[in-house]
C-alpha cells in the first residue's frame, strides 16, 4: 500500500492563505463585477488601416459591430489585399479591446489571469491555478 507524504504546517498555511484571498476576491468580484461586466460589455474600439481607408469598430470580443471602407480603396483593384487589410484591422482593434478589457477587470482579476481566461488558453488556466495552490505566485 502506498504512504502518503505529510502535509507539513507551511503547506496548511499556505492553503489557508490562499483560501482566505480567494474568499476576499470572490467577495470583491460579487460586490463589484456587476457594473464592470456592463461597463465591459460597452467597450467598443475603432481603428482604421494604416493607408487610412479602411475603419473598423469591434466591441469588446473582439466581435465586428462596423467596416466603413472608402470610396478611394477602388482606385487600386486588388482584393487580396483589401481582405487582408480588413483582417489586420480587425485584429488590431480586437487586441486593443482585449487590453482595455484587461484593464477594466485589473482591480478585481490580475491581468495575466484575466488575459488567459480572454483567450479561452484553459492550459494557462490550469498552470495558474496550480502554481497558486501551490505558493508559486
Amino acid at each position: 500500500m502506498e504512504q502518503f507524504k505529510p502535509v507539513d504546517a507551511a503547506d496548511v498555511a499556505g492553503m489557508r492563505a490562499y483560501a482566505d484571498e480567494l474568499r476576499t476576491t470572490f467577495m470583491r468580484l460579487q460586490d463589484e463585477a456587476s457594473a464592470v461586466h456592463e461597463e465591459a460589455r460597452a467597450i467598443q474600439v475603432t481603428e482604421k488601416s494604416p493607408d487610412g481607408l479602411i475603419s473598423v469598430t469591434v466591441g469588446a470580443r473582439g466581435d465586428l459591430i462596423r467596416l466603413d471602407i472608402d470610396p478611394r480603396i477602388y482606385r487600386k483593384p486588388d482584393a487580396r489585399q483589401l481582405a487582408d487589410s480588413i483582417a489586420d484591422t480587425v485584429h488590431r482593434a480586437a487586441a486593443k479591446a482585449q487590453e482595455r478589457v484587461i484593464e477594466l477587470f485589473e482591480p478585481l482579476i490580475p491581468g495575466d489571469q484575466m488575459k488567459v481566461h480572454l483567450e479561452g488558453d484553459l492550459q494557462g488556466v490550469l498552470e495558474q491555478m496550480a502554481s497558486q495552490l501551490l505558493g508559486k505566485r
